[in-house]
């Protein structure tokens, strides 16, 4: 007999298939997962966590739709772990990131000394995506080959450079010096030629000097174990050449080692205070003083320039010359990273992370603040409606072609183009004119300096003409007391 079963309400219904539902991710959780850390007992509460870790980590690469590389997991946690200390400091390497930061941070690699650079977006000019050179470095494989500013490097080994990343074409150009690199070199429209390399050691470049009249100009790029060396030289240069002041310029300088920004220092100052590091670690509690053998006498005028682009070292450098009334500030303010990293490798990949922040010799950490100068000297900002000029002027590439054709051209040459330029787009001359200076430096080895366009050096030499410079140096405030007449202001604002 055929058995009859009441037709279930549909609430029931619906409610038993809600546990069912749920069962099925009950029997899903993870070996160890349910385990509670202990509130009251940090290193408890680390050990559950990194049990867990391990455990989401060995359940995903078990049971995951797709296999799933363990790599791609490692770095996708390491990323995940730095980016929650919201830090933009303290980040997780990759092994062509470590490779990169190694190379600054030592100062030297094996390659062929090109700086170069990759469009990831299609380029206005329509040019497949190839790696063009912005730079050859001086006294190197690349430069003693010829290789031009502008020139296009179309192949690298029978591969072609449109279609590998900027990473593939760095692991491509560098490595064990002695070995050959073949190159295919494309020049303007018609010439395209080979070329083959022998890598070399190739010192990253930290330093650029001149004399200009009888000032010592003095340009910092970055902060390696070279750059004090280096900066001797200059020094030394200056000295043939019996300078009477001398400019360092910090512009745009992001930063580097901070035992070079300390060397650096120790070539201004007569002993005492550089700059303190203060960490939550004992051993990252530090004092770093000058040496009593200071390069540059104490009667030497010294202006630095800064930038919003002076940061982390170069702000070590600025704050401890103006904290101890030995240089005088032209420029902007600096960038404001007031705090110091260390880094750590894992076998090829690595992380950086903030360990400690550092303090200038009147006791101010500068971080997110930055550092004021004594003489402000502003480049002319845009407006929106200037922006929007100069977009339409760049994406017109008039200003490239120009220099593409006229590539020695001359003072009047420019003016003249200049102003065609004004009369067409309504933007300021000397921008123009700037924009057109700036093009033609890239299909040649860029002047150490420039005193038609350079506004802020321009000041600091007129300051150190003007025979007014000892006075102003008396009356510059250190950071302590600019930070203190801030808070003093704040205060009164909010009252």
């Amino acid at each position: 007999m055929e058995r009859k079963y009441k037709k279930p309400p549909f609430a029931w219904l619906w409610i038993t298939s809600t546990v069912i539902f749920s069962l099925l991710f009950s029997f899903a959780l993870i070996p160890g997962a349910a385990a509670q850390a202990n509130p009251g007992n940090t290193q408890s509460q680390v050990r559950n966590y990194t049990n867990l870790i391990q455990n989401v980590f060995d359940f995903i690469s078990r049971s995951y739709v797709d296999e799933v590389d363990p790599k791609v997991l490692f770095e996708g946690a390491m990323t995940g772990m730095f980016n929650s200390l919201e830090d933009p400091y303290s980040t997780f390497l990759t092994e062509s990131d470590m490779t990169d930061l190694t190379d600054t941070t030592q100062g030297s690699f094996g390659g062929v000394g090109l700086n170069i650079t990759k469009a990831v977006v299609p380029r206005p000019d329509g040019k497949p995506m190839w790696v063009e050179v912005a730079s050859p470095i001086e006294d190197t494989p690349g430069w003693r080959a010829g290789i031009n500013p502008g020139d296009f490097i179309i192949d690298i080994n029978g591969v072609p450079t449109e279609t590998i990343t900027m990473d593939e074409v760095l692991s491509m150009l560098r490595g064990t010096p002695g070995e050959s690199v073949k190159l295919i070199i494309k020049r303007g429209e018609k010439m395209e030629f080979p070329v083959t390399l022998i890598r070399a050691i190739i010192e990253v470049p930290t330093v650029k000097h001149a004399m200009i009249g009888s000032t010592g100009y003095l340009k910092l790029l970055t902060f390696t174990p070279f750059t004090a060396d280096r900066s001797r030289e200059a020094i030394g240069e200056f000295r043939a050449n019996n300078y009477k002041n001398l400019i360092l310029d910090l512009r745009n300088n992001y930063g580097g080692r901070l035992d070079s920004a300390v060397d650096i220092a120790n070539l201004f100052l007569d002993g005492g205070l550089v700059v303190s590091t203060r960490s939550r670690i004992p051993s990252e509690n530090r004092e770093f003083n000058a040496r009593r053998s200071m390069l540059v006498p104490a009667e030497i005028p010294v202006i630095v320039l800064i930038n919003r682009g002076s940061a982390s070292a170069s702000e070590i450098v600025a704050g401890a010359l103006k904290d101890r009334g030995r240089a005088y500030l032209v420029g902007e303010n600096t960038y404001g990273k007031g705090s110091v990293q260390q880094v750590y490798p894992l076998s090829g990949t690595g992380f950086k992370i903030t360990t400690a922040r550092y303090y200038t010799p009147s006791n101010v950490n500068i971080d997110k603040v930055g550092i004021p100068p004594d003489r402000e000297v502003k480049f002319p900002e845009y407006s929106e409606e200037d922006a929007e000029k100069l977009n339409r002027l760049i994406n017109a590439n008039k200003i490239s072609e120009f220099a593409k054709t006229n590539p020695k051209a001359t003072a009047v040459q420019i003016e003249t183009f200049a102003k065609s330029l004004e009369s067409e787009y309504h933007l300021d001359l000397p921008l123009l004119k700037r924009l057109i200076r700036n093009e033609l430096n890239r299909t040649v080895i860029a002047p150490v300096y420039d005193l038609e366009y350079d506004i802020q050096l321009l000041e600091a030499i007129n300051i150190l003409k003007s025979g007014n410079y000892n006075n102003l140096l008396k009356n510059a405030k250190s950071l302590k007391t600019l930070q203190e007449e801030a808070e003093q202001e704040n205060i009164a604002i909010a009252s």
